[in-house]
């Protein structure tokens, strides 16, 4: 196993890491909307927050040799249900291969965003 860092993506909020390696896959730590450049939440919206996040998870995957392109599963959480569509909206501009997907609701995350997502890509 590989342990996956870069700059170009938050620092980890805890004890573990952005991603790592095993065999041919890539497995994410979820990514909430943290602006890498100085730690913060700055996006308030449900689309400027899922924006920042696809982001940072391609920042993620690049470092890994990987990209959003080759994404096999994604797992969603969304703090509010009523921000699905909002929420697919931006997704689906980013994860245009349609990757496989589960998105439930969350009590709570980390910061107090509204969405976080993990996922598995090809290597």
């Amino acid at each position: 196993m590989e342990k996956v860092y870069t700059k170009q993506a938050p620092e980890a909020i805890g004890p573990y890491t952005q991603a790592m390696i095993s065999g041919n896959l890539v497995f994410t730590s979820g990514q909430i909307a943290i602006d890498p450049a100085d730690g913060q939440v700055h996006a308030l919206t449900i689309e400027e927050q899922t924006e920042q996040v696809c982001k940072n998870l391609s920042a993620v995957l690049q470092a890994a040799g990987s990209s959003l392109d080759r994404v096999v599963k994604t797992t969603c959480f969304l703090a509010d249900m009523a921000d699905f569509a909002a929420f697919n909206g931006v997704y689906g501009a980013y994860f245009t291969g349609k990757p496989a997907r589960s998105c439930v609701a969350a009590k709570a995350l980390p910061k107090g965003v509204l969405v976080e997502i993990e996922v598995i890509a090809e290597h």
